[in-house]
């Protein structure tokens, strides 16, 4: 497993589309990890218990091979079978206590917290790793979720310390605009995956949350 202090909630956050092949989501996941992902989530809303470890499995070790945290999308049994790096659960999932009880403190958990400041600052004493805020834009993977203005990060640094995770809608056009707002990481599906050459967009992610010399 990979421990606390060689993991940062910082940079690109590949998140999977809803892909049935194993080989075809591991080599795309490849792709974005050669691009410089810094963590990936595991996320298949089609998938069969059967596919879920099938997949999630194959990605755990593809993920540890380069060094990077895999993180389970809402299926705490899941993440605890395979012991993954980290479980990243919505407010109706699971009870967050209970899932750093189970998993122990080493582990990274991120709780989405939609628009909701107080949600945040409850999963911050909960024992989160880090919180989520979206959708800053709208969003192709989910079309009906709740806006998170882009001033919600700054709002949130004065109430809380976690580190904070941008999603919805996020693009190569607007990412450096959510990082100007005091995101720390963002969260993409579409826009990396459904590129024709995930690697080199991946970089284009990764130079953003790079220091100008």
């Amino acid at each position: 497993m990979i421990k606390p202090y060689h993991y940062s909630i910082k940079g690109l956050y590949a998140v999977t589309p809803d892909i049935l092949e194993v080989d075809l989501l591991c080599e795309k996941v490849r792709k974005t990890l050669e691009g410089g992902a810094s963590l990936v989530q595991y996320r298949n809303k089609f998938a069969d218990k059967h596919l879920l470890l099938q997949q999630s499995t194959a990605l755990l070790a593809l993920c540890r091979s380069y060094q990077v945290p895999l993180i389970i999308n809402d299926h705490l049994d899941l993440c605890a079978q395979i012991n993954a790096d980290g479980l990243h659960i919505g407010a109706t999932d699971c009870d967050l206590h209970a899932a750093r009880r189970l998993l122990g403190p080493d582990k990274i958990i991120g709780a989405s917290c939609y628009n909701w400041l107080e949600l945040a600052v409850q999963a911050e004493a909960a024992g989160a790793s880090y919180v989520a805020f979206g959708a800053c834009f709208p969003s192709e993977t989910k079309p009906n979720a709740v806006h998170a203005p882009l001033t919600i990060f700054k709002e949130a640094r004065h109430k809380m310390s976690l580190p904070m995770v941008a999603i919805g809608g996020i693009h190569i056009d607007n990412a450096q605009q959510v990082i100007d707002a005091g995101a720390d990481a963002l969260a993409v599906i579409t826009d990396i995956f459904l590129d024709d050459d995930i690697q080199h967009i991946t970089q284009r992610y990764t130079q953003l949350f790079q220091p100008i010399h």
